[in-house]
């Protein structure tokens, strides 16, 4: 893996990426924050190195590089999911990769399926906390110091000051948020009623299928992470309706406007 990551790095450095001030890693349906950004450079991923290709809708698979409230940003328009059948490695490598582009603040989006009586669909939530419950976990196997620790500190898996900063951003904007737990199971399968509830019980607000990896990798190696959440369906117990992917992406588009203008301010601030 450490070669892997070194060899993409270069490749990317050699393409003209300098050091980013921001990661941002788009989920589904919120691939058009780009329009946002200048971009100076764009990169398929069958064009970079050990980069996996993204196999969902809606994930279009590419690497922009450019300019975002003032700030340089790398950010990828489509992530992996370990469902899709990559191996744990495979499905965070791009984390890595950033982090050895000079990358320290990492932005991660979803989708997610609420599970808290008082979000109802289109709800924006930042991320407070996750509960992991994927079968294999990112650092499994022989741990490589020249990326971090083998046991990580994760008191503090998603940044307090993000936090509070987008906390700032949402009032001046006028714009509501949620604050909640989000669950990562494996998928591709949406949950059922018994175990959207069993999410409740466990004390999570939200519940998807990626995000959680990606951000125990960042905190491996030391990067400071804020995530947001576009609920796009309800699990919560009396109101589980059927659900398509079709559905969530069509949510996470209308809602992508809004989360366009609170990372945009993020950045900026």
């Amino acid at each position: 893996m450490w070669n892997k990551v070194q060899e993409t790095v270069k490749f990317l450095q050699n393409k003209g990426i300098t050091v980013p001030d921001y990661g941002i890693i788009l989920g589904t349906g919120l691939g058009n924050l780009v329009e946002k950004i200048n971009i100076e450079m764009t990169i398929s991923y069958n064009e970079i190195p050990n980069f996996p290709v993204s196999t969902v809708e809606g994930h279009s698979g590419e690497l922009i590089f450019g300019i975002l409230g003032g700030k340089k940003v790398i950010a990828m328009r489509g992530r992996f999911h370990y469902y899709e059948g990559w191996t744990m490695e495979q499905t965070v490598l791009p984390v890595r990769v950033m982090k050895f582009l000079g990358v320290e603040n990492l932005i991660v989006s979803n989708a997610s399926g609420g599970v808290n009586p008082a979000f109802k669909v289109g709800d924006v939530m930042v991320i407070t906390d996750h509960i992991n419950l994927m079968p294999v976990h990112p650092l499994h196997g022989k741990n490589e110091e020249r990326f971090g620790p083998r046991f990580v500190d994760m008191h503090e898996p998603y940044s307090r000051k993000m936090i509070a900063k987008m906390d700032l951003i949402a009032e001046k904007l006028d714009v509501s948020i949620q604050k909640g737990i989000y669950l990562a199971l494996q998928g591709p399968t949406f949950e059922t009623p018994a175990e959207y509830k069993m999410v409740k019980i466990l004390g999570a607000d939200a519940v998807g299928m990626s995000t959680v990896p990606e951000v125990i990798v960042a905190k491996h190696m030391g990067m400071e992470c804020f995530g947001i959440s576009v609920i796009t369906d309800l699990g919560v117990e009396g109101i589980v309706e059927a659900v398509s992917h079709e559905e969530v992406q069509k949510v996470a588009k209308i809602a992508e406007k809004t989360v366009g203008k609170l990372v945009e301010e993020f950045v900026k601030l």
